[in-house]
């Protein structure tokens, strides 16, 4: 089955709490948290204090996506709070794995993630290190963005890749996910989905997470 990731970026930062606790007793899997440093996208998200709060109220385990430029800076800030998964972008680590072994020394699982530009193949020698690949479907920086198809394909090729190298290591995308897509997305290898405008905007986000744990 399928593992949703609700993105909290389209939640309601002024009743966040009560998002955050509505998605877990609604039985997610993961609370995806976006963190944006104005630099490597052009918006700016949120820090330390308010992921903090967000992991005190969380019965689900938190899942990091980084889209920064310095990678180092943001996983030491964000390792205390203990997330399951910590990603970062490809486009943007000079030095990947050793980062990857860092945050694996930090108890934390590493993960990667991929710009809808970059091909699976650039990283191939780091695949056997890592616990999941995130590919977007849609440009990163901002929420409620249409899903890019050719992600299907490139999800395919991953699952290839990741069968032969390192089987345990899970396929994430982010981006434009909903019921329309879902099924699309399990056919090519898919794990967990990211979706923040299409639960957080479901008259019934139980109803909404369950259609896409398929």
């Amino acid at each position: 089955m399928i593992k949703v990731a609700p993105s909290i970026l389209s939640a309601d930062f002024g009743n966040l709490q009560r998002d955050v606790e509505e998605i877990c007793n609604a039985n997610c899997d993961l609370v995806h948290v976006d963190v944006m440093d104005g630099h490597f996208v052009p918006n700016l998200t949120i820090g330390p204090v308010v992921v903090s709060a967000v992991a005190k109220c969380a019965t689900r385990p938190l899942d990091i996506h980084l889209m920064v430029e310095n990678n180092t800076f943001f996983v030491e800030l964000f390792a205390p709070l203990k997330p399951q998964y910590i990603s970062f972008h490809i486009e943007e680590e000079k030095h990947p794995h050793r980062l990857i072994q860092k945050i694996r020394s930090l108890g934390i699982k590493p993960a990667i993630v991929l710009n809808p530009h970059t091909p699976p193949e650039a990283i191939e020698f780091l695949l056997k290190d890592l616990d999941m690949v995130l590919l977007m479907s849609v440009n990163p920086g901002f929420g409620g963005q249409s899903f890019i198809e050719s992600v299907l394909p490139k999800a395919a090729r991953l699952n290839e890749m990741r069968n032969k190298l390192n089987p345990n290591c899970l396929i994430e995308v982010d981006g434009g996910v909903s019921d329309t897509n879902i099924k699309s997305l399990k056919d090519v290898g898919v794990d967990v989905v990211v979706a923040g405008s299409y639960v957080f905007k479901h008259e019934n986000r139980q109803t909404a997470i369950q259609n896409l744990q398929i």
